[in-house]
């Protein structure tokens, strides 16, 4: 009997490989993980977390290799935009008000075999001054 309609149900995506790996690296970079991979109706945030009075947001792109662009290329204008409004959205809700706040990206690039290389990008974008 098979409970799944893929024979490795239990194995981890690259993107889920990349997300533990990165939240670690954060942590070990002086931030405090809040939230990972909040959800709510406008879509998802890998992690939310706290450094030096700041809330930041994080992205984290992995990839295997060069042959789609670096991580943080995919972070484009589209995902910053949606990304400031998730940010919007979970202020809101957990009714934080005129906290500081940054987005930041962790790319993560994992050759097979290899180690992962992580890049951290602090401050990787700024939040344009629209209402949502």
């Amino acid at each position: 009997m098979r409970l799944s309609p893929d024979p490795r149900p239990f194995r981890f995506s690259l993107g889920d490989r990349g997300e533990v790996v990165a939240c670690e690296f954060l942590r070990k970079n002086g931030y405090e993980i809040v939230e990972k991979n909040y959800k709510c109706a406008l879509g998802e945030i890998d992690a939310i977390a706290k450094r030096k009075g700041r809330i930041a947001f994080i992205e984290i792109k992995t990839r295997s290799g060069p042959q789609f662009g670096t991580p943080q290329e995919a972070v484009d204008a589209r995902k910053q935009e949606k990304l400031a409004k998730l940010a919007d959205w979970y202020l809101k809700e957990k009714k934080i008000k005129e906290a500081p706040v940054s987005f930041d990206v962790v790319a993560v690039t994992w050759k097979e075999g290899q180690l992962p290389e992580m890049r951290l990008i602090m401050d990787a974008f700024g939040k344009k001054d629209e209402a949502y």
